[in-house]
């Protein structure tokens, strides 16, 4: 496979992801400023998804919008994820409740993945994307998620990780001994790990038969989240109180 066709479908996919984000028909020209894609490339990308029946075109207003096959092309693999779906309205009450950016996370591989976001006003939300990756052995994130795994299969992970990454080792000694902290205080607090200035406390959501293990977690400004730590720990704990395991 060629790497034009790879960064096709990588700039289709961000393209789709975009309205996710902005949840409203874009333009052209609000796509390729977005984007930094350059304006030839993303107009044949758009009129080819059209074509092939994932965006619509209003010629009125000059502007694209997903159609209903992007919901019904998605909707067994929404059911697999997130079970019955209590946990994304889970995740939109916290949202209401703590202000904050709400990211919704499961193990990929080496990775925790944010599956969903529901954003604040901050400029986080430039920062943060549905499909990012974080470091499974050093992200907030992937803290919460390493948490509920045995310390062998820890040990198995991190083994990977370290023969592939061979310039950034993880400490498997630190690495217990922190994860050792999250488990018996219920959450993780990770503070300027992937973005400077910026920090997550995560906790794990129940699990359901079936669906992989997610966590939920409030993402914003250090200082802010270090102020209120007693406050959101506790709106997360109630919001994964009520969820089916």
């Amino acid at each position: 496979m060629s790497q034009a066709v790879v960064k096709s479908a990588q700039r289709a996919f961000a393209i789709l992801e975009l309205f996710e984000l902005e949840r409203r028909p874009l333009s052209l020209t609000e796509v390729t400023q977005a984007l930094c894609y350059p304006t030839s490339s993303t107009a044949a990308l758009l009129k080819s998804l059209v074509v092939t029946g994932y965006l619509e075109f209003d010629r009125a207003r000059r502007a694209y919008r997903p159609t209903m096959r992007i919901a019904v092309l998605g909707q067994w693999v929404h059911e697999g994820l997130f079970g019955e779906g209590a946990i994304l309205a889970a995740a939109h009450r916290l949202h209401a409740e703590t202000g904050l950016t709400v990211v919704l996370a499961a193990q990929s591989d080496l990775h925790a993945q944010y599956l969903h976001l529901v954003h604040s006003s901050e400029p986080l939300k430039a920062m943060v994307t549905p499909g990012q990756l974080r470091p499974l052995a050093s992200s907030g994130m992937g803290l919460v998620l390493l948490s509920a795994q045995a310390d062998a299969e820890v040990r198995r992970l991190v083994r990977r990780i370290n023969y592939l990454r061979r310039d950034e080792q993880v400490d498997l000694a630190d690495l217990l001994v922190r994860l050792h902290e999250v488990r018996s205080r219920g959450y993780a607090f990770s503070k300027d790990a992937v973005s400077p200035g910026f920090g997550l406390i995560g906790v794990l959501a129940p699990r359901q038969a079936d669906v992989r293990q997610l966590a939920l977690g409030v993402t914003g400004r250090s200082e802010e989240l270090t102020a209120r730590e007693g406050e959101l720990v506790a709106a997360l704990r109630a919001a994964v109180a009520d969820l089916p395991a």
